[in-house]
């Protein structure tokens, strides 16, 4: 497959096999789901059960303190007051009752259980999401706005010397009208959302992958070096990316050693 190399001089085309490889959706969307990580999170240990309850109530007749007879259910009760025998008490612990634990709260241990996946299938997922990232089909599948653009994109290295906004410049030639979805927007959330830790909402904006050896720093836009790509970077399939020269070989190196290693 050819790729456009853009440089300071102008635009030349290379061959690739990068971007050649058949693109299998439901695999990648597996590795995704597999590869996910949910922050974990559950109740106080101890909640519902800070308090001075006088324990689970019997069935038994004619115990002392109970309830049987009285009309009322027989759950953990808490006493308020007394007077000799009688008792002023309301319902504690359970989660029927105010201020009572929760009745099947999440676990902690469902969150740190780690799904499997093949190593064949995970290999495939890799080489599906870097050949959706050089198709035309696929990024206007995930950019609603994307306007005709001619993918992949390949850079050489020492555009990665410019400027900050010498490099804004280089990109707006570049993408044309699709330069605006390369930056990364940050919004306030509608809704009630901003009171519950999401106030904003940020997109992922143009990923510029690198090579190991290679630096850059450029503000609004996501970079990475090659060995560092994951499904969750790329996912969902057609993400608007750059590479450099030495990012492709890098990668053809690392699909190359993997299937060696038979992963």
């Amino acid at each position: 497959m050819k790729a456009n190399l853009f440089s300071k001089e102008g635009k030349k085309q290379i061959e690739t096999n990068i971007f050649d490889a058949k693109i299998r959706s439901d695999i990648c969307q597996k590795v995704y789901e597999a590869e996910k990580k949910i922050q974990a999170y559950a109740p106080y240990l101890e909640a519902g059960k800070q308090h001075s309850a006088s324990g689970k109530m019997r069935h038994r007749r004619r115990k002392w303190r109970g309830g049987y007879g009285q009309g009322m259910s027989r759950v953990p009760r808490k006493i308020f007051w007394r007077r000799g025998a009688h008792f002023y008490w309301g319902g504690a612990e359970i989660a029927s009752t105010r201020g009572g634990r929760r009745s099947h709260p999440p676990r902690i241990v469902h969150f740190l259980a780690s799904k499997k996946i093949n190593k064949k299938e995970s290999m495939i997922a890799f080489k599906s999401a870097i050949a959706a990232t050089g198709n035309e089909f696929w990024l206007k599948k995930r950019y609603s706005s994307l306007n005709k653009i001619e993918v992949p994109i390949v850079i050489s290295t020492e555009v990665l010397k410019l400027r900050t906004k010498e490099f804004y410049a280089f990109l707006e030639k570049i993408l044309g009208e699709n330069f605006s979805l390369a930056l990364k927007k940050k919004n306030i959330r509608a809704g009630k959302g901003k009171m519950r830790g999401r106030k904003y909402k940020e997109n992922s904006g143009l990923l510029l992958v690198l090579g190991e050896k290679e630096k850059a720093s450029f503000q609004g836009i996501e970079i990475m070096k090659a060995n560092e790509l994951e499904m969750k970077s790329l996912f969902p399939l057609g993400r608007l990316t750059i590479y450099t020269e030495h990012a492709l070989d890098e990668l053809d190196d690392l699909e190359k050693n993997k299937e060696k290693e038979k992963w």
